[in-house]
């Protein structure tokens, strides 16, 4: 697979930031690292804390990700083979499982 291009990279994380804007306000920020063929996704609660999301892996295109969830009792992710929604609907699945129940401070 070829290394993720520079536009992809920028691309990607800006719709994940604008899209945490918009729908998850427990979030105050998202960073996403790059290594090799992978993007990992990490938030940061409203208290400053540090919550490893997923991790993408990139197939080809700005809209091609394999997609895996971070499992905190492994300390690892696990690949879902079966999801093939956007990455920003993969951010909402992901974000229900990890902070759909945290409210946020007001």
């Amino acid at each position: 697979m070829p290394a993720i291009p520079e536009s992809t990279k920028i691309s990607l994380a800006q719709r994940l930031r604008e899209h945490a804007k918009l729908k998850w306000p427990q979030l105050t920020a998202v960073d996403v690292r790059y290594r090799g063929q992978f993007a990992y996704v990490t938030g940061e609660l409203t208290d400053g804390d540090q919550m490893p999301l997923m991790r993408l892996r990139y197939g080809g295109s700005a809209h091609r990700w394999g997609t895996a969830i971070y499992v905190a009792s492994s300390n690892s992710y696990e690949s879902q083979v079966w999801f093939s929604g956007s990455t920003e609907e993969a951010f909402d699945f992901v974000c229900d499982i990890h902070i759909g129940t945290i409210t946020p401070k007001p």
